[in-house]
């Protein structure tokens, strides 16, 4: 079960003049598309110095978990599609291909998608609220959601990406410097560095490597992931990795056939795994209408959570914008959200939050509050935050602990 690992109270907070003015440019955002100002770019190095924009494929290193059959056939072991590829074939994902006989990655310091996001985005509510991460990505995936909303970079091989030449130490001195931007007064500087946009488990050995090295320099790696990867990568993982978000598409086996292209069982695992690992994860629910939107289906997930997880998992209820396969629903409905957010609680998980809505002045679903008093503990507008109310990790009004990450929390700088 999640717990508080070194809590420490807020040394800066957001000052008012910056809150207000982060709501009115996040109530802009909605306005003109949910998230829009917020979607990952294009790998891009005009902006930033020291780095040049390249197009290709640079690095190809051999890959880890696999395993070599006859006749020069091998069988990835990485996740739970358990590829078998003769040579110069690949895998499902795309980016992983047998050259006689040895498997390699063809997305190591390859980078498509690179952006400073609030680490609100992602959304980990309980990790170093009020801090930013430098946000990744490379070409490809192991599922095919059919409500993808990056599948512009997710559903394509690397050859069809804009591509950096970032390997891991280039990028951890990248997210390393200081940056200008317009929500801060000062230098804009990332506390971690965010595996995220398409399936991280794909670039699993850049992942970790990376992880790895920006450890060394006292820099957080999270990853946001799908959670469909098998147990040995997944505890290695956890040894240099500092948090994990998981979208759960759904609880039921059904779902995951029919729009994931994937299998439930194997994140179930997963989300298991990270609670006995003590690794602090959240998981995220995109509520999709007529797929996984049924009250009885989203009650007996939350129990399971509670009981196998712990009730102090964060989970998140999104709200489904019609996007790539799904064009022609619609939107969910508000109350739908909220239907599901107030069951869910009552269900005992203590931390439950609504994201996508569209309603001015926020939702207080996005904010944190005590489970024990109800006291505001973390207001939310989107991705802005106003203070942050912890005192050594606990609720200053009634001495509860808040579980979470909260170590050396200075607010978003």
């Amino acid at each position: 079960m999640p717990t508080i690992r070194n809590p420490q109270p807020a040394v800066r907070n957001l000052t008012r003049r910056r809150f207000v003015r982060q709501c009115a440019l996040g109530g802009c955002a909605l306005a003109a598309g949910a998230g829009a100002a917020w979607l990952p770019r294009p790998a891009s190095g005009q902006d930033e110095p020291g780095l040049t924009t390249l197009g290709g494929i640079w690095l190809t290193p051999e890959a880890r978990f696999y395993e070599k059959l006859p006749e020069g056939r091998v069988r990835c072991t990485l996740c739970p599609n358990l590829c078998e590829v003769g040579d110069q074939e690949r895998g499902y994902c795309g980016v992983r291909e047998n050259r006689g006989g040895l498997y390699h990655t063809l997305v190591y310091g390859n980078p498509c998608a690179r952006n400073v996001d609030p680490i609100e985005k992602k959304p980990l509510f309980h990790f170093l609220p009020g801090t930013w991460a430098y946000s990744i990505a490379t070409a490809g995936c192991n599922v095919e959601c059919l409500f993808c909303q990056n599948w512009e970079i997710s559903q394509v091989r690397p050859e069809q990406t804009r591509n950096l030449n970032l390997p891991p130490d280039a990028l951890v001195a990248d997210a390393a410097r200081p940056r200008r931007s317009y929500f801060t007064d000062g230098p804009l500087r990332a506390r971690t560095i965010a595996f995220t946009y398409t399936e991280p488990v794909v670039y699993y050995e850049y992942m970790f490597d990376t992880a790895r090295a920006a450890r060394a320099k006292g820099i957080e790696s999270v990853m946001i992931s799908n959670g469909y990867i098998t147990r040995e990568p997944m505890e290695k993982l956890c040894d240099v990795l500092s948090a994990v978000k998981i979208d759960l598409k759904a609880y039921t086996e059904r779902f995951y056939k029919k729009l994931v292209h994937g299998k439930l069982q194997p994140v179930l695992d997963t989300l298991k795994l990270l609670a006995k690992k003590k690794m602090w994860f959240e998981i995220v629910y995109l509520v999709i209408p007529t797929h996984n939107d049924d009250p009885k289906e989203v009650r007996e997930m939350a129990k399971w959570i509670c009981g196998e997880l712990g009730p102090d998992v964060p989970l998140h209820y999104s709200a489904f914008f019609p996007t790539y396969k799904l064009r022609d629903l619609e939107r969910t409905p508000p109350e739908t959200i909220e239907r599901l957010w107030e069951i869910s609680r009552k269900e005992g998980l203590r931390y439950v939050y609504v994201g996508n809505l569209s309603r001015p002045g926020g939702h207080p679903g996005e904010s944190t509050r005590c489970p024990k008093c109800d006291r505001y503990l973390i207001r939310r507008v989107r991705y802005s935050i106003g203070a942050v109310e912890l005192k050594d990790g606990k609720c200053p009004g009634c001495d509860t602990p808040i579980a979470g990450v909260w170590a050396g929390v200075a607010g978003r700088s």
